[in-house]
């Protein structure tokens, strides 16, 4: 497991999969230990990806000033990265809230860009989020499964502020629920450091003005992914981040939901292989 440090001394750990040209991969959650991304479906018998632990989550070091759990200030962690790995110029993958770090790095460090694939991401650092509109019409696309009838009353009341967070309605971050989705939710409070999450996008993480400003000028390769019943961000919501860029692809997964590479591997894996591979 690779050790490097951050330029405020935390150490930051990376997990390598996989042979060939490295892909940094860049976890959600916010803040989620990176295992949870698993192999990405088979990616790594296509690329070595390179899986970063976002400070305080993982096997990476808590710092020692909590404010720099903020998105912004992450920044500079993802560039410690590539200046470890001794790449001029480097290829990344991130999910849902890392693609708003990968945002916030392709508009502060374009030149050090190669190709950005945004799997279902989170675009808070354009000021896009996900509404509780957008969540329950991707919910309502979900009425024939067995499980709807006891799930969307309940997440209903979550997203209105009446209810709490209920298990029962994990189901609709999943494109299918079963046996592997089960397990990888099972996961999650584990992997996920709360109190660097209530940080991630804190006051004064966000300029989405000047973001855009930048990211327009952006000339790297993107592709945008979005799933097909996943409501956060909805592909309505993904298309209108990838207007932002001058050279973004965008393609919705069938049937897909927050973690498609789950939903269906052999669609995946394709998709996005075969973004990197292509030539500029």
């Amino acid at each position: 497991m690779p050790i490097f440090t951050a330029p405020d001394g935390t150490r930051l750990a990376c997990h390598v999969h996989g042979t060939g040209e490295p892909l940094v991969v860049l976890p959600g959650g916010p803040m989620r230990a990176s295992a949870y991304l698993g192999n990405l479906g088979g990616l790594d018998a296509h690329r070595q990806l390179v899986f970063l632990d976002l400070r305080g989550t993982g096997e990476s070091e808590a710092p020692a000033d909590p404010a720099t759990y903020r998105c912004d200030r992450l920044v500079d962690d993802v560039e410690a990265l590539r200046r470890h790995l001794g790449l001029e110029r480097m290829d990344v993958l991130a999910h849902s809230a890392g693609g708003s770090l990968a945002m916030l790095y392709a508009a502060r460090y374009p030149d050090r860009l190669g190709r950005l694939a945004l799997i279902t991401a989170t675009p808070w650092a354009l000021g896009l989020p996900a509404t509780a509109e957008d969540r329950l019409a991707a919910a309502r696309l979900r009425t024939s499964e067995p499980w709807f009838a006891e799930a969307f009353g309940a997440f209903e009341a979550w997203l209105s502020g009446t209810g709490g967070f209920d298990p029962v309605f994990v189901p609709f971050f999943y494109g299918r629920w079963d046996d592997a989705a089960r397990a990888h939710a099972e996961r999650e409070e584990d992997e996920t450091n709360d109190d660097a999450a209530d940080r991630y996008g804190a006051d004064g993480a966000y300029d989405p003005d000047a973001t855009r400003a930048a990211l327009a000028r952006v000339t790297a390769p993107v592709l945008v992914l979005a799933g097909e019943v996943d409501g956060g961000p909805r592909p309505a919501l993904a298309r209108r981040a990838a207007d932002v860029f001058p050279a973004a692809e965008f393609v919705v997964q069938p049937g897909g939901g927050h973690y498609p590479w789950l939903d269906d591997p052999e669609w995946f894996v394709r998709r996005v292989a075969d973004f990197f591979r292509a030539q500029d």
